[in-house]
């Protein structure tokens, strides 16, 4: 059920924003307190603002914009998360979007702000893509959605190709982490009901430090960058 959690998260968020603002463009929501304080600078994580790596991704510019995400959100979510299980899906949801956020704060412009659920969504089409090659499936049209979403990311004014991609990586390697570290722990070994939790648990421990190093990045990332 976290697919549906999800999307009904971000459709609260995005009304009480357009409550506040009075309207669904881009600049009225700059009248929204909770639009203001939740959109994702690297100039705000300055000063010590960390929240908003994880509230950035619950907010859209425009009913466009959280048409777009929601729909795509349901589509990849209702595939994916019957296949990892609500648990699994959910970690690998939220470190995509902390990814996307780490990358935002590591490589875009300091007055740069960005906001949307792409992020998270690019990370649950490299899951995608794992799942498929695992099943040894033709992996084609998974990597031509991914090159085309790419394509729009770099041709389309105002979309952040670097929260995009940090989401794509880090939602890859935690699908790596969750489907192929417990087959490494394992190892050639019977697989008993001890063995199978303590490969789970360590698969859940990779998961865990991806999710941490992506939250890492983003609080230090801004530290660091010359002044």
């Amino acid at each position: 059920m976290a697919t549906y959690a999800l999307i009904a998260i971000n459709a609260v968020v995005y009304a009480v924003c357009f409550a506040q603002a009075g309207t669904g463009s881009f600049y009225g929501f700059v009248e929204s307190p909770v639009f203001n304080n939740s959109t994702l600078m690297p100039l705000d994580l300055v000063h010590h603002e960390y929240w908003r790596l994880l509230t950035s991704g619950f907010l859209h510019l425009s009913l466009m914009h959280i048409a777009v995400n929601m729909i795509s959100l349901y589509i990849l979510g209702t595939m994916l998360e019957p296949i990892l299980g609500t648990a699994r899906f959910l970690m690998i949801y939220l470190t995509s979007l902390f990814g996307g956020s780490a990358a935002v704060a590591m490589l875009a412009g300091e007055h740069t702000a960005t906001a949307g659920a792409s992020g998270a969504i690019y990370g649950l089409m490299g899951a995608m893509l794992v799942i498929v090659l695992k099943l040894k499936a033709p992996p084609g049209q998974v990597l031509a959605v991914i090159a085309i979403n790419l394509v729009i990311s770099v041709s389309v004014p105002g979309i952040s190709l670097v929260g995009h991609l940090g989401g794509l990586a880090f939602g890859t390697l935690a699908t790596v982490a969750a489907l192929y570290v417990p087959e490494l722990a394992m190892g050639r070994q019977t697989p008993t009901v001890a063995l199978r939790r303590r490969a789970s648990s360590s698969a859940w421990l990779v998961m865990a430090a991806l999710l941490g190093g992506a939250i890492l990045i983003g609080v230090i990332s801004p530290e660091l960058r010359p002044r």
